[in-house]
């Protein structure tokens, strides 16, 4: 996270996160009602410049890339430890290796 998004963004942004996770009644969780409280008593007007308001940004961003990240890590892992254990051909075949043979192939008997 190289730079602070405006709040407007922020919000919308967890907003979008939330709705992500929690489906189309997000409005209804007390995650919803959390954010928009926080927002709504951090808000800035043109009369004051508050400390406070600022480190609430630097949260709400930081937030907002814990959930963002959480949401690919999870589908990265659904991806890749969703089918199981593969089975040892395939997985060298994955990087493009072929697994020994044994000598005399599958009719060999002693």
């Amino acid at each position: 996270m190289a730079a602070l998004q405006s709040p407007l963004r922020a919000c919308r942004g967890i907003l979008k996160e939330l709705r992500a996770i929690q489906g189309p009644h997000y409005k209804q969780s007390p995650a919803y009602a959390y954010v928009m409280e926080q927002f709504r008593k951090n808000k800035v007007t043109g009369e004051r410049y508050c400390r406070a308001q600022q480190e609430a940004l630097h949260a709400s961003n930081t937030y907002l890339c814990l959930l963002a990240s959480t949401r690919n890590h999870l589908a990265l892992h659904n991806l890749y430890h969703g089918k199981g254990e593969r089975a040892p051909e395939e997985v060298a075949g994955l990087v493009g290796l072929r697994l020994p043979t044994q000598p005399g192939g599958k009719g060999w008997e002693k």
